[in-house]
């Protein structure tokens, strides 16, 4: 039998205070999909169920990449009618991978039933993972001790100079890379370069959950690829 992965999307459709459209980011479930979709049975959910906002600002981004242009034009069925997470049991699930995008920001770093998943997953020792801004949905989480999830794991994120080169830090809740060094104890890491490829396969100190993290956009594939070896 196929292991099952949770794929899981933001519900953020708007960023608060500009009104600019946002969400999940193309390429950032695009690549893992391809990396997994023959090997695991993916179940695609968010906050709020339904559909789940494209970053349009992402299909631009992308639009000379092939395998994130097939995707948008032929798998809009994954994520026009998402699974809301409430209605989920984790423990159906081998994996949990967030994708990335700025929506994940501002519902998915707060999300009660998110940060509920992410426990029981720690808790049973099953992969946790996410890319780009998708490790926002890890900055609050808690093990089972009530100890910060990411505390000893090495981590790694959406950097603040990326932050500030896209010109949207300032629209931010929260700064990802200071909030993800916080959380593990100063050991979030980042590529030699901005929107350099960097992907962290870290264990998480007190429970030794597996946390696979990727920096950005460039990340994606290669987040899929540990997701991927995880679980085979």
């Amino acid at each position: 039998m196929a292991p099952k992965v949770l794929v899981v999307l933001t519900s953020q459709d708007k960023i608060p205070g500009s009104n600019e459209p946002t969400g999940w980011y193309l390429s950032e479930f695009a690549h893992p999909w391809h990396v997994l979709k023959d090997k695991a049975e993916l179940v695609i959910a968010s906050p709020k169920g339904g559909e789940a906002p494209l970053d349009p600002g992402s299909m631009e981004a992308v639009k000379n990449d092939a395998i994130s242009s097939a995707f948008a034009k032929e798998q809009k069925g994954l994520w026009s009618n998402t699974k809301k997470l409430a209605d989920l049991n984790p423990n159906d699930y081998d994996a949990i991978f967030y994708v990335g995008g700025h929506g994940p920001m501002f519902d998915l770093a707060t999300d009660k039933t998110s940060l509920e998943f992410i426990r029981a997953f720690v808790s049973a020792k099953k992969p946790v993972s996410a890319v780009c801004h998708g490790p926002a949905a890890l900055v609050n989480a808690i093990d089972a001790t009530g100890q910060p999830l990411l505390k000893g794991a090495t981590v790694t994120g959406f950097s603040n100079v990326e932050e500030g080169q896209l010109g949207k830090a300032a629209l931010m809740p929260f700064e990802l890379e200071t909030e993800l060094n916080k959380a593990s104890g100063g050991r979030y890491v980042k590529a030699e370069q901005p929107w350099g490829e960097k992907v962290v396969v870290s264990k998480a100190a007190v429970t030794g959950a597996l946390v696979i993290t990727g920096q950005n956009p460039a990340s994606a594939t290669g987040v899929g690829r540990e997701i991927l070896k995880a679980l085979v």
